[in-house]
């Protein structure tokens, strides 16, 4: 049994066998009980690492056993091995030669909290969105077989990550190209533990093992010419696995169904794993595993221990007292969401609140308990988010939809098709938008109003603070037809919130602070910024609120008062409010000039959301810099 840690490592652990790994083939000079030792230091090191940068680490724990096996069993890298999500890849890396450099995680210029291709050539396919590798490791079987290579191809997918219709429209395709693919199906919810005994594991051998599945072969052949007898045999076998495992649906789909298996046996995954190797066609292992597994708290609570900051140096005790006392108790935007849904929902008992497996990172866990009959997770599904609520528009109801600005961008069809060309009543509440920190591009919600902006029908907000998203949620609330408030991660100025609601003017901005010579128009979180630099320059800053409608009037005045107009945007330039702020000066034969600050056309690594904003210009020093530059230049 691995060994079960009751807290985090402060100190580097004790790692003899894991200090000589440096790459996955070393691993097969292990002998079965050196793994066993290998895979308890590999989570105490994980562990520490973890406790060291912060990061994802309930979902690695799990897969310790699985990893060794994966990497023991076949000749990675030439071997493909694609993970989904990435949160599982922390035992991964520090096998495929990033031991050394795992404290560096999710920091800037440190590796990232995912698979990256141009990091490893270990990591095959990058990822941070969910149920992409089936899909990805089928095309990477298929391209084997029309080259010729004899390479084998594995994708290692969570139960959750298997909601999602696209990991089931790869399922499809997989079994129509019948092509050598293992799929290992990481399940980690206990939801079918009771299948994991003596009987199933029997049987998931047997259905392993060579003799079996040369007799399935054969016997194929051999009953071609009789089909009564071959569909009797076939039946026979889908019987027996029906009684010890939920084989039936991939059996259905075209896949040789084994399992489940217990995923923390190491000895047996080795030697299903080396049995499945050489199997044809596409084949489904089951395995049941632990979030968390081996460290105590995240067993027992495996939501609270998903991910993990990093542990600070306990400090001097009196200067900890007079930090706390001097620090503000700002609520996060997701609380602020969280807080506005619940007060909506007393007043309106036709709001739904709708997300695709988001209930605690969106802030909706009180909403869930307190209107359980009007709360709607739909799991790892953002396509079908959007429809449903769409459907539940149609019928009357309100629904509001909470939804990483990044996860929106896998429901874009559905947003325009569905709801925006219908002009249905659905409010999406866009968390995560713009730069994400340590998280990094795959989470960055950069393109929101790029990808919005060009919708017919959708009303678009941008509050500048805490107060400002409460009303303008109730604003898009209030709208009838699409609507989108985009708020980012974290807390914001501390702004006071005011328990009325009350809905602001359509398409109406505000200037907040009147100057001379330049005009800053300010759309969302970095109004902050942008009144230090107009205090600097004593320029007029205008919080804009809106992005559609765009307040066409607060533009005309600004440019006929001042030399400069400067947009100011934590979002992609290119067709961002700033691209709004031009167009609508072209339409009107407005000339002149029009400095746009936002995202550069490139993706923004990972590191603090300081430092990012930092890397592309964006902190208030250097937003002062480039428009004293662009003034030189008028």
């Amino acid at each position: 049994m691995p060994i079960t840690f009751k807290e985090i490592p402060r100190n580097r652990p004790h790692t003899p066998l894991l200090n000589q790994v440096d790459k996955p083939a070393q691993l097969r000079e292990l002998s079965g009980d050196e793994l066993l030792q290998l895979a308890d230091e590999l989570r105490a090191f994980m562990l520490f690492s973890v406790g060291v940068s912060g990061g994802h680490f309930g979902a690695g724990l799990g897969v310790v056993e699985l990893t060794i096996a994966l990497h023991r069993v076949f000749d990675t890298p030439y071997d493909r091995l694609v993970w989904d999500v990435g949160h599982q890849t922390y035992p991964h890396k520090i096998l495929t030669g990033r031991r050394d450099r795992m404290q560096s995680m999710r920091h800037q210029d440190g590796l990232s909290g995912f698979p990256k291709r141009s990091e490893s050539e270990y990591d095959t396919f990058g990822v941070g969105h969910s149920s992409t590798s089936i899909s990805a490791a089928l095309g990477m079987a298929m391209a084997a077989s029309q080259l010729g290579e004899e390479r084998k191809t594995v994708a290692v997918i969570g139960d959750g990550a298997m909601t999602a219709g696209m990991a089931f429209e790869a399922i499809n395709h997989a079994s129509h190209v019948d092509k050598n693919l293992l799929v290992v199906l990481n399940d980690n919810q206990m939801s079918i533990s009771r299948n994991v005994g003596g009987l199933s594991t029997y049987f998931s051998k047997l259905w392993a093992s060579k003799f079996y599945n040369q007799l399935r072969e054969s016997g194929k052949k051999a009953l071609s010419s009789m089909p009564q007898a071959a569909n009797f045999v076939k039946q026979t076998e889908e019987y027996m696995k029906g009684m010890v495992s939920p084989a039936t649906i991939f059996e259905e789909l075209g896949f040789n169904y084994i399992g489940p298996i217990d995923g923390h046996d190491l000895p047996l995954l080795i030697q299903t794993l080396s049995s499945l190797k050489d199997i044809n066609g596409p084949v489904l292992l089951h395995t049941i595993t632990h979030k968390g597994k081996g460290f105590a708290p995240a067993e027992n609570d495996p939501v609270g221990y998903h991910a993990l900051t990093k542990i600070e140096p306990e400090p001097d005790p009196q200067i900890a007292t007079e930090s706390t006392a001097k620090r503000p108790n700002k609520p996060k935007y997701q609380q602020v969401f969280g807080d506005w849904l619940c007060d909506m929902a007393v007043k309106d008992p036709l709001l739904v609140g709708i997300t695709p497996a988001m209930c605690e990172g969106s802030g909706m866990v009180e909403f869930a308990e307190r209107f359980a009959e009007r709360f709607e997770d739909v799991a790892i599904a953002e396509q079908h988010a959007v429809t449903l609520a769409a459907g539940m528009a149609c019928e009357g109801l309100k629904p509001v939809v909470a939804i990483y600005s990044t996860f929106l961008q896998r429901g874009y069809d559905q947003l325009i098709h569905d709801v925006a060309l219908q002009n249905l009543d659905v409010l999406f509440a866009l968390d995560r938008a713009g730069l994400v920190g340590e998280d990094g591009a795959t989470h960055a919600g950069a393109y929101d109003l790029s990808y919005l902006r060009c919708i017919p029908n959708m009303l678009i907000m941008t509050p500048s603070n805490e107060n400002e998203t409460r009303q303008l949620l109730y604003t898009g609330y209030s709208y009838h037809g699409p609507a989108a408030v985009r708020y980012p991660r974290g807390t914001g100025p501390g702004a006071v919130i005011a328990k009325a609601m009350t809905a602001l003017p359509i398409g109406k901005g505000m200037v907040r602070r009147a100057g001379k010579q330049v005009a800053i128009l300010n759309f969302g979180t970095l109004f902050e910024s942008a009144i230090q630099v107009g205090e600097q320059l004593d320029a007029t800053v205008a919080d804009m609120r809106f992005v559609k409608p765009i307040d066409k009037d607060l533009i005309r005045q600004l440019a006929a008062k001042h030399q400069l107009l400067v947009t100011v945007e934590e979002g992609a330039v290119a067709g961002g409010a700033g691209s709004a702020v031009s167009e609508f000066l072209a339409e009107e034969a407005i000339v002149m000039p029009l400095l746009q600050l936002g995202l550069p056309d490139q993706f923004v690594n990972h590191g603090s959301h300081q430092q990012q904003l930092s890397s592309v210009g964006l902190d208030s020093e250097q937003i002062l810099s480039r428009i004293k530059r662009r003034l030189d230049q008028i």
